[in-house]
């Protein structure tokens, strides 16, 4: 199996160097990737000479993710050397500058040869994964090296490949984690049920990420001038689905100004949004100090870094990606009391099941649903004073996983 697993990772970086000559992102991958190893190795013999924590994210939200742990680690061991890792290319373009990091990189890729090599550059005292890595060769090099591993705010569920007959081989990786710190009780069982003990019920990092966000929210006066008073729906992190079923929404409410940040920023759908809206659209980028905005019913937020903030003037929001893979970040909309609506595809994320047993958040299947959501939480104060409520009483119950998860790392380290 583990032949299996290292062919696996070579036909896969095969098909990076192939999708590279017209896919984006693995262009970025291919060329992030160039030369990598002897800049990890160049990068790690300058600065800072003390003990090293690795943290390792796949992507941006997994990052987001680790970055509590990051702070925390720099508040209270400011001499700790932080170097981090991303898979994803568009995590890495947004946080290759993170200052609280002493080094970025992209993750080279998980061959033998490979991973002894960045494990001799960087040299870890203690290596962190964020949520679901499994890369077999570095879990299985750090565990010969004896250096402490772990695995943080993890989820499981009975899909996974570990809990399958044929997982002999990801069940086995699990032992490379002295500890695994999962979110949930359902995680413990499920390891428990196939041998593992090493578990803590630490809760999710990610209660703490957007705690933080919220008390240092951006003012952005783009966002006030255009709001003007008037109540704001801010729909984050938005698909083509998601939008159709907006722009329904948006036509029947010519009374309520609405915020639309897609996930990607393509230009054909922020024209087919500007095509289909009646009451007028703006983007963010275009416009100016002295722009009039009594003719604009939707602002298109066409730039990264400032959804998590805009939230904090809104009243209503929907979140994008239940008609694909699953949505995209509840909790920072959460975190701002707003009741919050997504698509049907949520049932892997426990925090958007737990909010709607709360009465916090729906999902919805139509532009009719979504409607029928939207309309009592306008039109009725009681139902928005519940829903709101529930939503920020949810994210300031769950805070503290942070302190738990550095706290038990660290308390018998120098």
């Amino acid at each position: 199996m583990g032949l299996l697993y290292n062919i696996g990772i070579h036909l896969y970086n095969c098909g990076i160097a192939l999708a590279a000559c017209c896919n984006p992102k693995a262009r970025l991958l291919r060329s992030g990737r160039k030369g990598l190893l002897r800049h990890i190795e160049t990068s790690m013999a300058r600065g800072n000479s003390g003990k090293v924590v690795w943290i390792h994210a796949a992507s941006l939200g997994e990052f987001e993710q680790g970055r509590p742990i990051i702070e925390r680690i720099k508040r209270d061991m400011p001499d700790m050397r932080v170097v981090a890792t991303l898979f994803s290319p568009s995590g890495y373009e947004i946080r290759k500058n993170y200052p609280l990091a002493d080094n970025i990189f992209y993750l080279p890729s998980d061959t033998p040869a490979n991973v002894r090599r960045f494990l001799d550059a960087v040299r870890p005292d203690v290596a962190i994964f964020i949520k679901y890595e499994f890369w077999l060769n570095y879990l299985g090099e750090l565990h010969r090296r004896n250096v402490p591993t772990y695995l943080v705010s993890a989820i499981f569920c009975p899909s996974q490949v570990h809990f399958r007959p044929w997982g002999g081989l990801w069940r086995r990786a699990l032992e490379c984690y002295n500890t695994i710190f999962v979110q949930d009780e359902a995680s413990r069982t499920l390891l428990e049920g196939i041998g593992y003990n090493r578990v803590v019920i630490a809760g999710d990092t990610r209660f703490d990420r957007v705690a933080e966000i919220a008390c240092n929210a951006k003012r952005i006066p783009t966002i006030e001038r255009f709001a003007s008073g008037a109540p704001l729906f801010v729909a984050g992190s938005t698909w083509g689905k998601d939008e159709e079923l907006l722009i329904e929404l948006i036509n029947a409410n010519p009374d309520t100004r609405f915020v639309v940040a897609p996930h990607e920023m393509e230009e054909t759908r922020m024209q087919h949004i500007e095509d289909k809206v009646v009451g007028g659209v703006v983007r963010y980028t275009r416009s100016t100090e002295s722009h009039d905005f009594s003719h604009a019913q939707v602002m298109i937020l066409d730039t990264i870094g400032l959804l998590s903030s805009v939230y904090g003037y809104a009243r209503w929001a929907y979140i994008g990606g239940g008609f694909g893979v699953g949505i995209h970040n509840t909790l920072e909309a959460a975190t701002f009391s707003l009741p919050i609506a997504f698509g049907p595809n949520y049932h892997k994320f426990l925090e958007a099941r737990d909010m709607v047993a709360l009465g916090a958040a729906t999902s919805v299947c139509s532009a009719a649903e979504l409607k029928a959501w939207f309309t009592p939480l306008k039109t009725e104060g009681e139902a928005l004073q519940k829903a709101s409520s529930s939503a920020y009483e949810y994210t300031k119950e769950h805070c503290g996983a942070t302190e738990t998860i550095v706290g038990l790392i660290f308390s018998k380290r120098d």
